[in-house]
């Protein structure tokens, strides 16, 4: 019997304290090569706490990047395939832009691209699990 369900907003993650819009904007910092650091200063928080997002993305990074990709695809036939980037966070963060705004074509979603993310993932994005991702078809 599966464990008990949680419905989470989609401004969070699931056992992250930061909201997913925080996280984001860290991630997306670390994609255009900003140091652990001034990421931690300009975000107001904790450098092992970046440096754990970082940490916990970059090993999902693939994962990631194929669930968006294909994600964006179902929302988008016409959609430009997400290129693969100078690095695997990078390219990942760049599937999530693509897959958001085929959402935001398709389903006239505002959300902000973590926050989609959030939402597509079930609030796994960061998780410290290997549970899957849901599949949205």
């Amino acid at each position: 019997m599966p464990g008990p369900h949680v419905l989470l907003p989609v401004g969070v993650l699931l056992r992250r304290l930061d909201l997913v819009e925080v996280i984001g904007a860290a991630l997306l910092a670390r994609a255009g090569q900003a140091s652990l650091r001034r990421i931690a200063v300009r975000l107001g928080v904790p450098l092992s706490t970046v440096r754990g997002w970082l940490y916990r993305f970059i090993q999902r990074a693939a994962l990631i990047w194929g669930h968006f990709t294909r994600l964006a695809a179902w929302l988008d036939p016409s959609a430009a395939a997400p290129e693969p980037r100078g690095s695997p966070l990078a390219g990942a963060v760049e599937a999530i832009g693509v897959a958001a705004v085929a959402a935001a074509r398709r389903l006239g979603a505002h959300a902000g691209p973590f926050q989609f993310a959030s939402g597509a993932s079930g609030g796994r994005l960061l998780c410290n699990t290997n549970a899957p991702f849901p599949t949205p078809w």
